[in-house]
């Protein structure tokens, strides 16, 4: 019972992904801290759920344009050291954001040019923390590691939002962009405290022409890569647009405010922590279990956005993260163990781009819809999204065979 117990925790035993994660913790809580404050003071200047659509669009669009290059980066240089460059990066939005509404001198478009920068500096960091994973706990963990990742994700979802909240209702959404610059900190002092000789790190990519389009090749050659990114593409792009839907949810579905946003956002994130800590039991991830969460996560979206009490909808959010974040660990862990060394920053970018980068698009669209015909007509259209990934992975023949050593081995 103890050995059992113990299962979804295996990659602690790593003193490097130990320090990492305890770093992690403190810094992805402050992150969602200001997440929370950006959608919420932007709903405040400009009562628009286009607006709020729009600035989601402005923190991810930079991985859409630039993570590619990110991942990259991370195949040339180490990462540890990038990660270091990255926290230091990030306190700058963050501090001018405090700056700006503690003077009273805010308005939108300085919070979106913000965001923007703040997201520019996230395209270099994303894919560098995706493909740094295996690097610190190796291929027989990997699967582990990423589930342990989403709860570390999760748990940030947890306290962030609530904290900010709380913070947001008493003093205002200033402290929480003050708040967030000091957790980088956490994060600088784990990395820097890391073993670096216990990394297993690969051979730097040499600089050559045309790296990018032979990472876009060898993933369109390799099915078990194009079928996942596939599925998280469609996915993400029309359904993963929560930072979006639920202040709006909040305000004009249920006529809440902060804490009524702070509650929906809560309930997504408890959800999202028990899939991942059950999705962190497994060795290894099927085919089957691709599509099955995928077509779950449109369930319970669709049963969300039929629900007009708000407690029911707190708890079919729950539901929501759940199959949400069984879904996206899955695919992220498929990725990790399929593709080779050389290629994992550049593949991992991807992943990025497909799960972040889509949000540009996603975004605005989803804004424009709730505001033209409710906030429940995200969620719909989320249901629907997730549907047609399940059923063409389906379609496409996916399924699982046994694979060596634990890992995966499938054909689509």
């Amino acid at each position: 019972m103890t050995a059992a117990l113990r299962l979804p925790f295996a990659s602690l035993n790593v003193p490097n992904y130990r320090r990492y994660f305890a770093g992690q913790v403190v810094s992805l809580s402050g992150n969602w801290m200001q997440i929370v404050a950006e959608m919420w003071l932007i709903l405040q200047l400009t009562n628009s759920g286009v607006a709020v659509g729009l600035t989601t669009a402005l923190q991810f669009a930079p991985i859409l344009l630039f993570g590619a290059y990110g991942g990259l980066l991370a195949d040339r240089f180490d990462k540890r050291r990038l990660l270091m460059c990255t926290q230091v990066a990030m306190v700058g939005p963050s501090v001018a954001l405090w700056a700006l509404v503690a003077t009273g001198s805010v308005e939108p478009w300085m919070v979106m040019a913000l965001v923007f920068a703040r997201g520019t500096v996230n395209a270099l960091d994303n894919p560098t923390r995706q493909s740094f994973v295996i690097e610190m706990v190796g291929p027989d963990r990997v699967v582990n590691a990423v589930s342990l990742n989403s709860v570390i994700v999760h748990c940030a979802r947890l306290v962030g939002p609530a904290v900010a909240g709380v913070v947001i209702a008493t003093a205002g959404v200033g402290p929480c962009f003050l708040l967030n610059a000091v957790s980088f900190a956490a994060m600088l002092i784990a990395l820097r405290r890391m073993e670096p000789a216990a990394l297993d790190r690969p051979r730097p990519v040499p600089r050559e022409r045309g790296a990018l389009r032979a990472a876009l090749r060898y993933v369109a050659h390799t099915p078990a890569l194009a079928v996942p990114l596939a599925m998280m593409a469609l996915v993400s792009t029309l359904g993963f647009n929560f930072q979006v839907l639920l202040p709006l949810l909040a305000r004009f579905t249920f006529d809440g405010g902060p804490r009524t946003y702070a509650l929906l956002a809560s309930s997504m994130a408890v959800g999202s922590l028990i899939g991942a800590l059950v999705s962190s039991a497994r060795g290894r991830v099927s085919s089957q279990l691709l599509i099955g969460a995928s077509a779950a996560f449109a369930g319970f979206s669709l049963l969300a956005a039929g629900l007009s009490s708000l407690t029911l909808v707190v708890i079919a959010l729950a539901l929501v993260g759940a199959s949400a974040v069984t879904f996206a660990a899955g695919v992220n862990s498929t990725l990790q163990l399929e593709v080779e060394p050389a290629m994992r920053g550049r593949v991992m970018a991807l992943y990025s781009v497909v799960f972040l980068g889509s949000t540009p698009i996603g975004g605005p669209l989803v804004g424009w819809l709730a505001q033209t015909a409710g906030p429940r007509s995200g969620l719909v259209l989320a249901a629907g999204a997730a549907l047609l990934a399940s059923l063409l992975a389906w379609w496409m023949g996916g399924r699982r065979q046994p694979g060596p050593a634990g890992r995966l081995a499938r054909t689509w």
